[in-house]
């Protein structure tokens, strides 16, 4: 069975004066399989941020399902959804969200302690995710003290401390650098290989190429999916911008 099961999601909005209805979300059906790298990708009004807000119960659907794991995303009651977010989702956001009042290592910990887990449990949890996102001598400095990429990689700890089922990212390149862009991706590669599924929404078709399959949302709706199979990054990446030449200009793939 698969991790993640969206059927036939709809979100319509109401216009605050008059009354309107905008349809957001028509029908968008996918699935995610464990241990799966999905990119999402679209142009701005597609519907892709208000789908990546629903998957993370941070918004509801006005109709279809949402399903991750065996749990109905709209059976969860309000007072359940802030503990089901931080026991089943890692949230990595393109600015940081990081509190610079906490050092690095209390950001980290933060859904830990909302959890009740002692500090010899958060230790240990984290000890290993530092090491491998090379953040442990960083780990006592403030948000404002490290670089732009060196608090996506404390982000990115954040988001795999509590062992989450998945990973949603919401454009987690765009506030970085060339240079760090590209560590940001390489990690989240190695992340991934590791078992970790990995959800994520991104406008840069270079970030999308290092996913093994993307989606592409239009007018609400998936209009197409590749697959990375076999294919180098380079290759991918072409099949990529030719099928966002392709959407943007509103033609058929074949």
């Amino acid at each position: 069975m698969s991790l993640l099961e969206v059927k036939n999601l709809k979100k319509v909005y109401k216009t605050r004066f008059g009354g309107q209805e905008v349809e957001a979300l028509k029908d968008v059906n996918f699935t995610v399989e464990s241990g799966e790298y999905v990119a999402i990708m679209g142009e701005s009004g597609s519907g892709k941020t208000t789908l990546l807000n629903i998957l993370a119960a941070l918004d509801k659907a006005t109709a279809g399902k949402v399903i991750l794991q065996n749990m109905d995303l709209s059976g969860i009651s309000d007072k359940a959804v802030a503990t089901f977010r931080r026991d089943n989702l890692g949230f990595v956001f393109q600015e940081f969200n990081l509190l610079d009042t906490f050092t690095l290592e209390d950001n980290i910990y933060l859904p830990l302690v909302l959890a009740g887990n002692s500090y010899k449990t958060m230790k240990g949890k984290l000890d290993p995710i530092a090491d491998k996102l090379g953040i442990t001598s960083l780990l006592k400095k403030y948000p404002y003290e490290v670089s732009g990429g060196q608090k996506q990689r404390a982000a990115v700890a954040r988001a795999l401390i509590t062992d989450p089922k998945i990973i949603l990212a919401d454009e987690p390149t765009g506030a970085l650098d060339s240079k760090s862009s590209d560590e940001l991706l390489k990690l989240f590669g190695e992340v991934n290989e590791m078992g970790q599924t990995i959800l994520m929404v991104t406008h840069s078709a270079k970030a999308a190429s290092c996913a093994g399959r993307v989606l592409f949302i239009k007018d609400g709706e998936v209009y197409h999916q590749i697959y990375r199979g076999d294919t180098t990054n380079e290759l991918f990446y072409q099949k990529i911008t030719e099928t966002l030449t392709v959407l943007t200009r509103g033609g058929n793939i074949a």
